[in-house]
This record gives C-alpha cells, sequence and structure tokens, in this order.
C-alpha cells in the first residue's frame, strides 16, 4: 500500500505564513478590517455651532458607508483647545478623529500655554470644509440693511455695539478685531463658550452682531432670525447668491472659517490612507454636496501633507493680526 507522507508540506506552508505575518506591520494588517468598532469625533465646541453643522452629515454618511458607529463627542471650552488637548492624548489607533477648525491656527498665538501643538500632536487628514465669514446682526437691534450702513451705525455708536464669538481667541474674535481695523470702528467682543451659544443670543438680542462662519448662521439667516450684511469674500457664498461680499462695498474683508479632520500623531498611516479615500467618496456624494452648497461651501478636495501645509500657512496669517489688532484674551 502506498502511503503519502504530507507533513513536510503542511511544516513547510505553516513556516511560510509565520514569516510572512512576521514581516507585515501589524498596522497593515488591522488596517484591512478597520474600523471594527464605534469610532468617535471629538468636537472641540459645543453642539450648535459650524463644527457641529459639518460634522453632524459627515459622520452620518461615514456611518453608513463603513458599517461602524462614527459618534461625535463635544467637548467644549477655552476656544477649542480643551477638546484639543483630549485629543492629541487619545491613542493613535484610528478610532479617535479630531475635527479641528480655523482657531486652531489662531489658538498659538493667543495662548500663551497649550497642552498640545497642532502642527506637532496629529497628522494632517483632509480639509472637510471652508466657508467664508459672514457678518449677521440682529435686525432689532441693528436696522443697517448693508456693510455701508453697518459700518455708519458702528461708528455713530462709538463702542456701544458688541458682537459675541466662540471664545477669546475664536475666529469669530479675531475676524471681529480685523474688521474693527479695516472699519475704523470699535465693536466691542462679548466670549461665549461656543457659536451656537453666542448665535442663540444673537437671535434673543442679547447681543447685536456675530462674525460667524457661514455653516452655523446659514439656517437662521434663511429663517429670518438674524440678518446677513455681507460675507468676507471675493465672491459670493455658494447657495446664498444674493448676499453680497465685503468687497462690493469698497472693504477689502476677506475671512474664511475652515473646519479639518485630524489624527493623533501615530495613527498607521494605512488607515489614515482608507480614511481619505472614504472622505473623498463622502464628499463627492450627491447628498453631501446639497448640504455642502446648503452651507455655503464649496467641496473640498485638500488632503494630507497638501492640508498641513495649508494649516501651517494659517497659523502664520493668524498670528500676524493677532500682533497687529493686539487681541488679547478676554
Amino acid at each position: 500500500m502506498l502511503h503519502l507522507n504530507f507533513s513536510p508540506l503542511f511544516s513547510s506552508s505553516r513556516r511560510l505564513l509565520i514569516a510572512v505575518l512576521a514581516l507585515t506591520p501589524l498596522a497593515a494588517i488591522a488596517q484591512t478590517a478597520w474600523p471594527t468598532k464605534p469610532v468617535t469625533i471629538i468636537v472641540p465646541f459645543p453642539a450648535g455651532g459650524g463644527t457641529d453643522a459639518f460634522a453632524r452629515p459627515l459622520t452620518a454618511t461615514l456611518s453608513k458607508d463603513l458599517g461602524k458607529q462614527f459618534i461625535i463627542d463635544n467637548r467644549g471650552g477655552a476656544g477649542g483647545t480643551l477638546g484639543a488637548a483630549i485629543a492629541a492624548k487619545a491613542a493613535p489607533d484610528g478610532y479617535t478623529l479630531f475635527m479641528g477648525a480655523v482657531h486652531h491656527a489662531i489658538a498659538p498665538a493667543m495662548y500663551p500655554k497649550l497642552d498640545y501643538d497642532i502642527e506637532k500632536s496629529f497628522v494632517p487628514v483632509a480639509l472637510v470644509s471652508s466657508v467664508p465669514q459672514v457678518i449677521v446682526v440682529n435686525p432689532q437691534r441693528v436696522p443697517a440693511t448693508d456693510l455701508k450702513g453697518f459700518i455708519e451705525a458702528a461708528k455713530k455708536a462709538d463702542g456701544k455695539l458688541n458682537y459675541g464669538s466662540a471664545g477669546s481667541g475664536s475666529s469669530h474674535h479675531l475676524a471681529g478685531e480685523l474688521f474693527n481695523m479695516l472699519a475704523g470702528v470699535k465693536i466691542s467682543h462679548i466670549p461665549y463658550k461656543g457659536a451656537g451659544p453666542a448665535l442663540t443670543d444673537l437671535m434673543g438680542g442679547q447681543i447685536d452682531v456675530m462674525f460667524d462662519g457661514m455653516g452655523s448662521s446659514a439656517g437662521h439667516i434663511k429663517g429670518g432670525r438674524i440678518k446677513a450684511i455681507a460675507v468676507a469674500s471675493d465672491k459670493r457664498a455658494p447657495g446664498f447668491p444674493n448676499i453680497p461680499t465685503a468687497a462690493e462695498s469698497g472693504l477689502n474683508y476677506k475671512v474664511a472659517t475652515w473646519y479639518g479632520l485630524f489624527a493623533p500623531k501615530g495613527t498607521p498611516p494605512e488607515i489614515i490612507a482608507k480614511l481619505q479615500a472614504e472622505l473623498k467618496k463622502a464628499y463627492n456624494s450627491d447628498e453631501l454636496k446639497v448640504i455642502w452648497n446648503s452651507l455655503g461651501a464649496e467641496v473640498p478636495d485638500v488632503y494630507g501633507d497638501a492640508f498641513g501645509k495649508f494649516v501651517n500657512t494659517e497659523i502664520k496669517r493668524w498670528g500676524d493680526v493677532a500682533k497687529a489688532s493686539g487681541a488679547k484674551l478676554d
């Protein structure tokens, strides 16, 4: 009787498999399955602001496309720096991400000591959106209907008009100080713990003005609860063709609020690459294109190193504005 011995073949195959696994980075093995559990996105502001306006539809789309829940964790405080510090200390395993914003390019110039470094503590994943700032007023408190009338009213008020912000050192704060410089007016700053609470008080008549991102103001403008005076851009915002630009009134006032996705430093590049591919797919879906347009934003196409370089230039730009305006933490 013929006896066949396959054990050497099996042993060789097993040794080969073990050798391949030993040479394969664990991150690459994990990447093929990521995500295998819910992913948390830390939003460093209270619910209701511009970051939320883009984060919520994006997480809903990613949850649907990837089959795992993407959960928003709102961690507001200290102009967005508290949530950033928490995200920077998270495990770099792809299950904690961070939705940063222009505020985090401003923070290095405003806060003498931060528990993180936006350039060194994170991996830049992708730009999520960029929308022009819009000057919005409570129409009962500020009856101006255009930018020239608003500037005249501010000059007559001589410091009695006030503007709310998402907090000292936020883009709303620096945008207001930049406007004061360019328009030759003095509108007093009132910091809040997020754009959402500030907008609530603007609609309620507790404050006069906001220099807000179009994303958080869009719905309230459409609903008539606040009045848009001008967008801080050289072209009119998508979805809002009737709002004139500041340039149309002769003021070279350009400010954009941007939001971007970051991961803690050390997050495996394979996971970053998969996330970027999923983001590109999400951005180009008809669903998100409609939402981005309704919020006055264009579909972004800035990823990885290009996004990191963009953040670097923003840090320098806002550092110069903070120095020139003399803006301080209130």
